[in-house]
């Protein structure tokens, strides 16, 4: 049985451009063949700020929303966030949720799909990485940055991506699926 990716869209802003570079990601994911990808899309959650009255780590949710979102996230074996970069920070709708879970997200690991302007989202990645590793997820190294990224769109709002890019997606997934197989054994104790 093929592992699960998450493909997260971590952007909810309205006229975002994450879902091009998630769907797009979940093809060539699929084409890859490591991982049955998902598509999972923060927006869709409609998270509110943090309203759980319990510490995540207890798992006693209480709103459906965090019910849905504990299970999406539970059922997944690795992640890859798309994101973008939001004054030089990670989109706060990652920040969120991330810290309505724990136990979900522990010994899994995640890589990063990233755009923006001249730094191709990779502060955003860069600030995110020590909260994940506070819920126990591995961040790697192996990532997607796609710096002005309007340009690597079509008149029609297809992505259009670089041999560069195809290729840093190909290394990414099949690191990401070495450190999947790797955690599994953590996973299940």
């Amino acid at each position: 049985m093929k592992h699960r990716l998450a493909i997260i869209i971590g952007s909810t802003r309205p006229g975002r451009a994450g879902p091009v570079f998630a769907e797009w990601l979940e093809a060539f994911a699929r084409k890859n063949g490591k991982f049955e990808p998902v598509l999972t899309d923060l927006a869709e959650f409609d998270l509110p700020l943090l309203d759980e009255p319990h510490h995540p780590r207890l798992g006693k949710y209480e709103k459906e929303h965090t019910k849905a979102w504990s299970k999406a996230v539970d059922a997944a074996d690795a992640f890859v966030f798309v994101t973008p970069e939001y004054n030089y920070y990670a989109a706060p709708a990652i920040v969120n949720a991330v810290d309505y879970l724990s136990r979900e997200w522990q010994y899994k690991p995640a890589a990063f799909f990233s755009y923006g302007g001249v730094s191709g989202g990779l502060r955003a990645v860069q600030a995110v990485k020590p909260l994940l590793t506070t819920v126990k997820i591995m961040p790697i190294p192996e990532a997607v940055a796609i710096p002005m990224y309007q340009k690597s769109l079509d008149e029609d709002g297809v992505f259009q991506p670089s041999e560069q890019v195809t290729t840093g997606a190909e290394t990414m997934l099949n690191e990401l699926h070495r450190w999947s197989l790797a955690l599994k054994p953590m996973r299940a104790g």
